[in-house]
């Protein structure tokens, strides 16, 4: 007699929560947290550049040693990289796979036929401004962070790079019509993400309330304001001459 070897395999927890639309969008709250918050740090630690060449140079140093010697060199910049970057494919997927579901879920209607005439469906209904404005600030903004690192991370696309002088290389780069197009363009771009995704991570977790919506779409609106600009004054002031 042949014994039936089957087992019953139920999905766990964490599997049937990113199976869900709730379990997508959470995910997508909480790894577009984690981005934000890297945004902020990131961005204070660009505008040590007004200091000097010796002040940020000496900042991108000290990065290379945070946690010695707890952590060996180098080690606390790579756990941070490997974390941004699960943030970002847990942000990217989740993002495709709930737009996927959304043309999926759209209804097409049926234009009333004329006798003798078989029903013709209407064009599915478009997707809101907000919704077209994260797909396509999602793809500038992947196609920006592998061309950012390219640029500043393995100084591939960087002509007058030169390895151990961060300063000089950021220069380097907003010396070029094309690295302040690609990278005011993208900040632009991000500007626009972080309005629209803070606003709807607050109503994703929760935080969302009748009396608190002002308030956090007008902490959305100064978020983005401030990284944009905050962002933005490097190249702009290295094309103006301010830093050189």
């Amino acid at each position: 007699m042949a014994l039936d070897t089957r087992t019953d395999r139920r999905p766990s927890f964490a599997g049937l929560l990113w199976r869900s639309t709730v379990g997508k969008k959470a995910a997508m709250a909480v790894s577009g947290i984690v981005m934000l918050l890297y945004l902020v740090v990131h961005m204070l630690g660009n505008l040590k550049i007004f200091f000097g060449a010796a002040d940020f140079n000496a900042y991108a140093g000290w990065l290379r040693t945070i946690g010695e010697p707890f952590l060996h060199h180098e080690w606390f910049l790579w756990i941070a990289r490997l974390v941004l970057l699960a943030a970002v494919v847990t942000h990217a997927v989740a993002a495709y796979q709930l737009s996927r579901r959304d043309i999926a879920a759209r209804p097409v209607t049926y234009a009333r036929p004329s006798p003798g005439h078989r029903p013709r469906p209407r064009p599915r209904r478009r997707a809101s401004y907000a919704t077209r404005t994260m797909r396509w600030g999602g793809v500038i903004l992947g196609l920006f962070i592998a061309w950012h690192i390219l640029d500043l991370t393995t100084l591939t696309v960087n002509p007058r790079a030169e390895a151990g002088h961060p300063y000089e290389n950021v220069v380097a780069t907003f010396s070029t019509w094309y690295g302040n197009i690609v990278y005011i363009v993208a900040m632009l771009a991000l500007g626009l993400h972080i309005r629209h995704g803070f606003w709807s991570a607050a109503q994703t977790l929760g935080a969302n309330r009748p009396g608190r919506d002002r308030l956090l779409k007008q902490l959305a609106n100064l978020l983005a304001a401030a990284l944009t600009l905050g962002f933005i004054a490097v190249p702009v002031s290295v094309m103006t001459g301010v830093v050189s």
